[in-house]
C-alpha cells in the first residue's frame, strides 16, 4: 500500500480538490475529461480506469439547484433595485443561466466521480458485476 492509496482504493487527494480542478481522483494530476463533458477512459498520469464512473443525473441536479437559486436571487436584486421591464430580465438571465450552468457542470461531475472513487462505489471497486448485483438486490 503506497502513501497515495488506502485499503479500499481510496486516496489522499481530496475529492473536492480533484473535482474542482477536474483532475484524477487517485493521483490528482491526470485530466478527468477528454472534451467538454466526455470522461477520459483512463487517467493519463496513473492509468486509473475512469470508464467505471456512473454519475447519472447527479451533476445536472446540483447545477439546477445552485444556478436556479443564484438566478432567482439575481432577479430579485435587480427587480428591487431597478424595477426594469420583464424583457430586461431575459436579456441578462439567459446568458447568466447558460454560462453558469456550463461553468458549474464540469467541476460538479468531476467531484461526483472523485467521491465515487473515494467511497469505493460503482465500478471503482474493481468488480464490474457489483453494479448488476446491486440493481438486482433492490
Amino acid at each position: 500500500m503506497t502513501k497515495m492509496q488506502h485499503d479500499k482504493g481510496g486516496t489522499n487527494v481530496s475529492p473536492f480538490f480533484a473535482g474542482l480542478l477536474c483532475r484524477c481522483p487517485r493521483c490528482g494530476r491526470g485530466k478527468v475529461f477528454k472534451s467538454l463533458l466526455d470522461v477520459a477512459p483512463i487517467c493519463g498520469a496513473c492509468d486509473l480506469d475512469l470508464s467505471a464512473h456512473d454519475t447519472g443525473d447527479g451533476p445536472a441536479v446540483f447545477v439546477i439547484l445552485i444556478v436556479g437559486g443564484l438566478a432567482v436571487a439575481l432577479a430579485f436584486i435587480v427587480e428591487t433595485s431597478f424595477a426594469p421591464p420583464i424583457w430586461v430580465h431575459l436579456i441578462y438571465q439567459i446568458p447568466f443561466v447558460l454560462g453558469a450552468s456550463i461553468l458549474c457542470l464540469r467541476p460538479l461531475k468531476a467531484t461526483l466521480i472523485a467521491l465515487q472513487y473515494r467511497s469505493n462505489v460503482g465500478g471503482f471497486n474493481g468488480n464490474q458485476n457489483d453494479l448488476n448485483n446491486d440493481a438486482r438486490s433492490d
